[in-house]
This record gives C-alpha cells, sequence and structure tokens, in this order.
C-alpha cells in the first residue's frame, strides 16, 4: 500500500514507516502531522486517484528533525576573460516519519479510526500563516512579557516617538 502526497512543490511517493526528506514545515519537532494534499492512493484491491486530491484521504507523519540538506555548488565561469564565481546554498529541510495513511476517517493499515493523540495537527498553506487573532494579540502585548513567556519576537519594532519630542517638533515647525 502506497499514497502519493504533495509537499512544498513537490510529489512523493509513500508507504508507512519509510523516512523522507521535505522542505522544512512550520511545526516543531516530534509533531505529529496531517498532510491532506494525497494525489493517490494505492493497495492490493484498488486505486483511488484524485482530481486532482482524493478526497477525504490523508497521510498521518511524524517530524523527526529540522535539518539542512547537502550543499550544493553553483560555479560560473566564461573562458577567456578571468570571470569566476562560486556559491553554495544548503536547503532547509523537515525529516518526516510517516504513521498511517487515512481514507474517510479510517486507516488503510489497521481498518479502525486512529486514537485522538494520533490525529495530528494538519499542515497546509494555512499553517504557513499565523492567524490574525494571534498578530493583534502579539502586536499589543509588550515586548518584555513576550520574553517572559519563551517567545522571541519575529518582527522588527518600531520606533515610537516620545510625546515631548513630537511637542519640540510642533513648537519648531511654528
Amino acid at each position: 500500500m502506497f499514497a502519493v502526497i504533495k509537499s512544498g512543490g513537490r510529489q512523493f511517493k509513500v508507504e508507512v514507516g519509510e523516512t523522507l526528506q521535505v522542505n522544512r514545515l512550520p511545526v516543531q519537532e516530534g509533531t505529529q502531522i496531517r498532510i491532506s494534499e494525497v494525489l493517490l492512493l494505492a493497495d492490493a484491491n484498488r486505486t483511488v486517484i484524485g482530481r486532482p486530491l482524493v478526497e477525504n484521504a490523508s497521510v498521518l507523519a511524524t517530524v523527526r528533525q529540522h535539518a539542512r540538506g547537502d550543499k550544493i555548488v553553483v560555479f560560473k565561469y566564461k573562458s577567456k576573460k578571468r570571470y569566476r564565481r562560486r556559491k553554495g546554498h544548503r536547503q532547509e529541510i523537515s525529516i518526516l516519519t510517516i504513521d498511517d495513511i487515512l481514507l474517510d476517517g479510517v486507516s488503510l493499515v489497521t481498518g479502525q479510526t486512529p486514537t485522538e493523540a494520533e490525529q495530528g495537527t494538519p499542515v497546509s498553506g494555512a499553517a504557513l500563516q499565523p492567524a490574525t487573532e494571534e498578530r493583534g494579540a502579539a502586536a499589543e502585548t509588550p515586548a518584555s512579557a513576550s520574553e517572559e513567556e519563551g517567545q522571541a519576537r519575529t518582527r522588527r519594532r518600531r520606533r515610537v516617538r516620545s510625546q515631548e519630542g513630537e511637542a519640540s517638533q510642533a513648537s519648531s515647525e511654528e
């Protein structure tokens, strides 16, 4: 039994117990995720092809670790012109282990419904963007409160002019 999933703009053929490398996902290590972009499901009895996705199908996977891929060297060269440029790149990746393949909420491996602990958090394009409520709440809390909670601020702080500075500028303009 296998499934073809889509993650990070690429397609992967996966089986239960398999380990694969995908582009970095915005989740913590050890978290179980649900990949709902399933393009094809196949087992011994049947094959289900999605148009473009298989409805009510998902794959449960656990994020084992975040790492960096092998280095890719890009070398530009023009003969007789003394032009040589050497650059490198290492892709940020997440290493996943496939736990289960689900169709209509039932495991194709065991034939049972997975427990709530095994349901996994959904990962899609919406997971990449934080919710607007979370962003608004984070903007209202002071920097010291977010540091106490152990969360680092991701956005740059804007300078806030003091009222005295604004008053002195207003009087100098008159």
